[in-house]
């Protein structure tokens, strides 16, 4: 049942998008935490810090509360082939609302095709709009291919990997659960005077809980180089060499596979530089990150897949 609704998902992903904010629970969450934002303490780094706690639990709890009953509920239809057919789509639509293949594509598409026209400002809107929370009116072409690359790389990991992980060990309440985590520190988890204390759990969290499926993300995004020996052998050496240079202990991983791969420097003005010797990239590379992408999400599918069967099989032999 689990692969087919990870398979089910897909498909509905790919074929249909993302819905509108008003229907999608990742939507519902962030008014969710915006709403609770504005009860946050103006001051004490304490008393920011258990109102930011609170926040990630509260919500976390109510996610996975979520989750557990679509699954309960929708169990209960399983007693004819319509009603199982109906159970396999509502909980697949519930999973697909936990990740964007299609979308984040589609966003990373839009910046490389504003800078192949020479439209530079709005590639930068575009990339502000979707992919990043920087500063990005003064980025250079090259600084937005990078941006890009690195939301991509990033994002492959936090918006696919991860919940697929987390539905594969603990259904849709673990997977909504990781989703508002996530979408919590892509909210709050920014070291700013109004936010350093209220998004300091969120960010932990988040830290915690991608700790695994940012290392799965970055060994698959190594095997999906590896038609290429020369591109997959300078993914290895710049993983290993950069992986720990950025802020995030998760977000350097598949970033310095990325840069390595494709044999480009990802440099965060004043952060950091992963695959610091070699040349800056360009709108092109935007187009190889996606099919990087789309080859890792290929990957990590067909790793998805068989770990539910065997999980499947083992659980049956158990049983006997």
């Amino acid at each position: 049942m689990t692969m087919l609704v990870i398979a089910a998902a897909l498909l509905i992903d790919v074929g249909l998008g993302e819905p509108p904010n008003r229907f999608h629970p990742v939507a519902w969450m962030g008014s969710a935490i915006t709403w609770a934002k504005r009860f946050a303490p103006p001051r004490g780094n304490a008393r920011q810090f258990l109102f930011g706690m609170l926040i990630v639990v509260l919500g976390a709890t109510a996610s996975a509360a979520t989750g557990w009953a679509i699954q309960r509920l929708t169990a209960s239809l399983a007693t004819s082939a319509l009603g199982w057919t109906a159970m396999l789509l509502l909980q697949a639509a519930a999973l697909k609302c936990c990740f964007g293949i299609r979308s984040l594509a589609h966003a990373a598409s839009l910046v490389g095709n504003n800078l192949d026209a020479d439209r530079l400002p709005a590639a930068r809107q575009q990339l502000a709009y979707h992919l990043v929370s920087r500063d990005v009116t003064q980025l250079t072409a090259s600084e937005v291919s990078a941006a890009t690359i690195e939301s991509v790389a990033e994002n492959t990991s936090d918006s696919v990997v991860g919940p697929l992980f987390f539905f594969l060990i603990g259904g849709l309440p673990a997977a909504l659960a990781y989703r508002y985590v996530n979408t919590c520190d892509a909210m709050l988890g920014y070291r700013t005077p109004q936010l350093e204390w209220l998004g300091k759990f969120a960010a932990r969290t988040d830290d915690v809980l991608n700790f695994i499926p940012a290392r799965i993300t970055a060994a698959l995004m190594l095997l999906a180089h590896l038609p290429s020996q020369r591109a997959t052998s300078q993914a290895w050496r710049t993983w290993r060499r950069d992986a720990q240079r950025t802020p995030s202990p998760n977000g350097g991983h598949p970033m310095s596979v990325a840069a390595g791969g494709l044999g480009v420097c990802l440099e965060k003005p004043g952060h950091y530089c992963l695959g610091g010797e070699l040349r800056p990239p360009a709108a092109a590379d935007i187009r190889a990150m996606i099919g990087l992408f789309h080859r890792t999400i290929v990957l990590t599918v067909l790793l998805a897949i068989t770990a539910s069967w065997l999980l499947e099989v083992w659980i049956a032999r158990g049983t006997r």
